[in-house]
């Protein structure tokens, strides 16, 4: 693997480090549960921290290697170009694999900080997988290209559907209880 596989496989683990770690301080820890009180929302919250931090980074390499600043080149294993979006995908599988399992579903601490994990790890899967969704919708490296621009509308896409479910959850929830719950045959 190459200079570029390594530091991207690095920073995806040091920011998903950082983000666990940062959240066992017991002042951290208390301001986030108190500001974001269900274990639902928390969960979404580190995945759109994910998402968007691991985007800004793969995008930034991307750009270094486009533009040949620094280091930054193409990823080749057995002459095969290998795409970040690989990276992602493996981490989603094993996040996916992970949750059904049902890791990080427990109350315990160890259970606690799985979910944590898997949760930014998913943001950040999601991110390098979005981010070369032009790829998946060409079969061919438009990247930088005019089609390229659909990677940049599922980024945002995405990314929009994650903060809704951490600010809207709770107004669709009430609408679904309103609306859901009545008999059909009532009217108000």
């Amino acid at each position: 693997m190459l200079l570029k596989t390594w530091i991207l496989l690095i920073v995806v683990l040091l920011t998903t480090a950082i983000a666990v770690l940062a959240l066992r301080n017991d002042r951290v820890s208390k301001l986030f549960h108190e500001h974001i009180a269900d274990r639902p929302k928390r969960r979404l919250f580190l995945a759109a921290i994910g998402f968007f931090v691991n985007f800004a980074i793969a995008r930034s390499l991307a750009y270094g290697n486009f533009h040949k600043i620094g280091p930054f080149h193409d990823i080749y294993i057995h002459g095969r170009h290998i795409h970040h979006l690989v990276w992602g995908i493996l981490i989603l599988l094993v996040v996916g694999f992970g949750w059904l399992v049902e890791l990080g579903t427990g109350g315990e601490q160890s259970s606690i900080v799985a979910s944590r994990l898997m949760s930014f790890l998913y943001g950040a899967g999601a991110a390098l997988t979005l981010d070369e969704f032009a790829l998946w919708l060409n079969l061919e490296d438009v990247y930088w290209a005019r089609q390229g621009r659909a990677s940049i509308d599922a980024i945002i896409l995405f990314g929009a559907l994650l903060l809704i479910g951490i600010w809207g959850g709770g107004f669709f929830q009430a609408l679904l209880n309103e609306f859901g719950a009545q008999p059909k045959n009532q009217t108000k």
